[in-house]
């Protein structure tokens, strides 16, 4: 289980096509690890239209990538992937940084041990 969870003010000129793009490499990357199996890596995300970043000015934007991981990978193998994540998504905004105020930033959880259900035909369909 890798779920990006990622947020984002809506003056990063982003749209469905560039979002896709950095789903894409992220789930590139997940799979790459050999940590995450690819019908468990799952991506959304949610253009903000209502945000104030720090003094108020409508320039400056924002972007958080959240990733919730299941229980049981090492801390280091946990550390290596957080890396390679965080560089694809700062590479993707990495444009609207060098023009205006953006913040980005990252967080990887790992859920604890807890009651969960799920149902997954994904890996019937790959």
């Amino acid at each position: 289980m890798a779920h990006f969870v990622l947020e984002y003010s809506d003056n990063l000129g982003q749209n469905s096509a560039t979002i896709q793009t950095l789903f894409s490499r992220l789930h590139e990357a997940a799979e790459a690890t050999g940590l995450f199996p690819l019908k468990g890596i799952r991506s959304r995300g949610y253009c903000c239209s209502q945000h104030r970043i720090a003094d108020g000015n409508p320039e400056h934007g924002f972007a958080h990538l959240e990733v919730k991981l299941g229980a049981g990978r090492s801390i280091e193998d946990r550390q290596a992937a957080a890396a390679s994540f965080f560089t694809l998504f700062c590479e993707h905004f990495a444009e609207q940084s060098a023009r205006r105020g953006v913040a980005l930033s990252f967080e990887m959880r790992e859920l604890e041990p807890v009651l969960k259900y799920n149902s997954n035909n994904i890996e019937d369909c790959l």
